[in-house]
């Protein structure tokens, strides 16, 4: 609902309509100019005793459609005004106007009312119209000008009354025309009264001037240059010279002026409607919000929320020079909407916050306020600060100093995941790749709020685009509640936390790869590990790479701890030379995945190689041994890498990851790990892979298993038996066991030889 909806005149007067119908115009314009006519008679209190209309359409000559006198009521009006035809013709506009002049206006007995004209037209008249008009005017009847299509606006301002800012007007914007008109007639009704003929403002609204323009299509003619043409003859001689030649073209113009208009307080405009809603007005204080699926619950699409998940939460927020007082002020109030939207007395999460330009102030610290009204007031307690978005400073300083909670028990740390919600509004003074590369290798995972143009840094920032939250305008970033609560939670159930697994990764360091897409790799390593609970009892990784040979950089059982496989994973060194992925395959399966370098009986096992596709045309072979053991393979393709081979590989469609460029590689962290979360979830053979050692036998048992050790000793068959059997059921070492199998075939070729024999003699 707009302001010219609200807007009503209710007065005695007489207002005539004259429509211009003319082929100027076109069907078109005349069906704009009849829509605008009702739009106008719908804030008129029409009636016999109050405001009178009538209707003239003209063309070559002027029709009376709808006299003042004919309708009483508004509905009647409307249904009669739809009724008229377009009728085509020449536009003359001073024809109507001693018309209007002459017959328009029939007396109301002794009482003398206000007369008011609304000229609808292009204003592109034929014959003269200024004496017409001026006569019109002088006669007390108030002019009023609204313009067709494209109108010639000098026409119009001629002919209108003055002020001619307040009596000219647009059909095209409806509204805007209602509302203006409305307006004028609120503030004056002639140049011989200053007194308003309607109070159509509605109570708690007020009329304001504003620098508009008004825009036409004008044909330009330019000169393209001069030919020869023939203007007759004289005698036997033709007679030419030089003719001009014209181009006519269209262009807009346009001419700054000043409009009116009455402007009420939208309650609308507060914004009251969240998540995406769209607020509908239904007068000067209701309002009702259209809210998209899953939020219609509530009057003003608020989400049923709440920060049900164990994190802990630092809130960092930007307060520079470049953000303005206006752009922090919008940022503390998202984070305060945040906070009363998600957080509640029951609430698990403890948060902690903070706000940075050149340097960072921690305003509170993780845990410090459980209560939601006095974490309101540290966002309200916020000061405006000024000086350079710092925001690498800012990150590295949060690393240092702003997870220093208090334990948990006198002997237990909190050992919660640890969240940065980043809020910032402008590009950051320093590097923030480094900075923020060092808090996610300290196991923080950093979310960040943003506009769309920083997306890029943003990204950059979080590590992962599934962490970064942006916004398009300034007004939707209260709509970003439901997104940031989400993501902040999927942290707590993020990777595979809780779920047991081996996980070895293998990653291609030849020379096709190259040193500086090798520094991709291990980042990419880095990044995922983090979302595994890297212990001892729960999750353990290893690191195998490849280049001229296949090396273990660490094992399965050499980290307990996540950050320490971070640094070690960083500690790897590039190979170069000719890779073979199969080698690298076939030294996880005899090397890596042995109860002696930390594989785990009963764990189900992942491997996951990273590759360029060179040098994988032999690892089928390998790669399906490891399947056949129960380890899941997983490959990660990067380039220009033929899709065939990597499926060879992985076995299977579903874990197969193809990336264009080494630099996209942090795009696809989730989906792995989502792979491999849901693969390693399946039931474990506790014989697969084998967990005896020196070709011992495994055999299962109820829920349990044995190895079945031949000269070897120990649970895994590890240790060399020192004791020579002494019973002749127990097997015999391998060289025995070959020279008996070698005395059978003797033995049987002597008794063929005996039997051929004693057949002769018989004979």
């Amino acid at each position: 609902m707009t302001v010219a909806d609200l807007m009503k005149c209710s007065a005695v007067m007489d207002v005539l309509f004259v429509m211009d119908g003319s082929y100027s115009v076109g069907k078109g314009g005349f069906e704009r100019s009849r829509h605008c006519v009702q739009k106008l008679c719908e804030a008129l209190d029409i009636s016999p005793k109050k405001v009178r209309v009538g209707v003239i359409q003209f063309g070559s000559t002027p029709r009376l459609e709808i006299s003042l006198d004919s309708y009483s009521s508004r509905e009647d009006l409307k249904k009669r005004i739809k009724k008229i035809h377009y009728r085509g013709g020449s536009t003359q506009t001073g024809l109507v106007l001693k018309y209007v002049l002459r017959k328009g206006f029939p007396s109301r007995g002794n009482s003398i009312v206000p007369r008011i004209v609304i000229l609808l037209t292009d204003g592109k008249s034929q014959g003269a119209v200024q004496l017409a008009a001026s006569e019109l005017k002088q006669s007390g009847v108030l002019l009023f000008a609204v313009g067709l299509r494209y109108p010639r606006w000098e026409e119009l301002h001629s002919l209108a009354s003055v002020p001619v800012e307040s009596h000219v007007f647009f059909a095209e914007h409806f509204s805007d025309a209602v509302n203006g008109l409305l307006t004028s007639l609120s503030s004056s009704s002639s140049s011989s009264s200053s007194s308003s003929i309607c109070m159509a403002i509605p109570a708690g609204c007020t009329a304001e001037s504003y620098s508009c323009v008004q825009k036409t299509l004008e044909t330009i003619k330019q000169l393209q240059g001069n030919f020869m043409c023939w203007k007759g003859s004289k005698g036997y001689s033709p007679h030419t010279s030089l003719c001009p030649y014209y181009r006519y073209t269209k262009a807009y113009k346009q001419l700054p002026t000043v409009c009116h208009r009455t402007v009420c307080a939208d309650p609308c405009d507060s914004q009251p409607c969240q998540n995406g809603g769209t607020c509908m007005s239904e007068g000067l204080e209701k309002y009702s919000c259209e809210c998209p699926a899953g939020y219609g619950s509530d009057p003003n699409c608020a989400p049923l929320l709440t920060l049900d998940c164990s994190v802990d939460v630092l809130f960092l927020v930007e307060s520079s020079t470049a953000l303005t007082l206006e752009g922090f002020l919008r940022l503390k109030s998202f984070l305060k909407r945040f906070m009363q939207a998600v957080l509640s007395s029951d609430t698990p999460v403890k948060i902690g916050l903070a706000q940075y330009s050149n340097d960072v102030k921690l305003e509170a610290q993780i845990g410090q306020h459980r209560e939601l009204v006095k974490l309101v007031q540290a966002v309200d307690s916020l000061q405006y600060r000024k000086g350079e978005a710092k925001t690498g400073n800012a990150l590295r300083y949060i690393t240092r100093h702003g997870f220093q909670s208090a334990p948990v028990f006198a002997d237990v740390q909190d050992d919660l995941p640890r969240v940065v919600v980043l809020i910032t509004g402008s590009p950051s003074a320093d590097p923030v790749v480094e900075p923020a590369k060092y808090a996610r290798d300290r196991e923080i995972f950093i979310i960040g709020v943003a506009p769309e143009r920083m997306k890029e840094e943003i990204n950059n920032i979080t590590g992962n685009p599934q962490r970064t939250i942006t916004y398009s305008s300034p007004d939707r970033l209260s709509a970003k509640i439901p997104e940031l609560k989400a993501k902040i939670c999927s942290v707590d159930n993020q990777g595979c936390l809780g779920q047991a697994v081996d996980l070895i990764f293998v990653l291609d360091a030849s020379a096709s790869v190259g040193k500086d897409n090798f520094v991709h790799l291990q980042d990419f390593v880095r990044s995922t590990s983090v979302q595994f609970d890297v212990n001892r009892d729960v999750a353990q990784v290893s690191l195998v790479i490849y280049g001229r040979r296949p090396v273990s950089v660490f094992e399965l059982d050499t980290h307990d701890s996540g950050s320490a496989v971070l640094r070690a994973v960083g500690e790897a060194s590039f190979q170069g030379g000719k890779g073979s992925t199969g080698s690298a395959l076939l030294h996880v399966h005899s090397h890596s995945l042995t109860m002696g370098k930390g594989a785990r009986p009963g764990v189900n096992k992942a491997v996951i190689v990273l590759t360029d596709g060179t040098g994988a045309e032999d690892a089928a072979v390998p790669a399906q041994r490891l399947r056949d053991n129960g380890v899941s393979v997983f490959v990660i393709g990067t380039g220009d890498v033929q899709r065939d081979s990597l499926l060879r590989i992985a076995g299977s469609e579903d874990h197969v990851i193809t990336v264009p460029f080494y630099e996209d590689l942090k795009y696809f962290e989730d989906v792995l790990v989502q792979m491999v979360c849901s693969d390693v979830k399946k039931p474990v053979n506790l014989c697969r892979p084998n967990p005896c050692m020196n070709d011992g036998i495994c055999v299962l048992l109820n829920r349990s298993y044995r190895c079945e050790c031949r000269g070897w000793e120990g649970p895994h068959c590890e240790t060399r038996s020192r004791q020579q059997p002494s019973r002749g059921d127990l097997p015999k070492p391998a060289a025995q066991r070959r020279r008996q199998r070698t005395s059978s075939k003797e033995l049987l070729q002597r008794y063929r030889e005996h039997r051929r024999r004693h057949a002769g003699r018989s004979q």
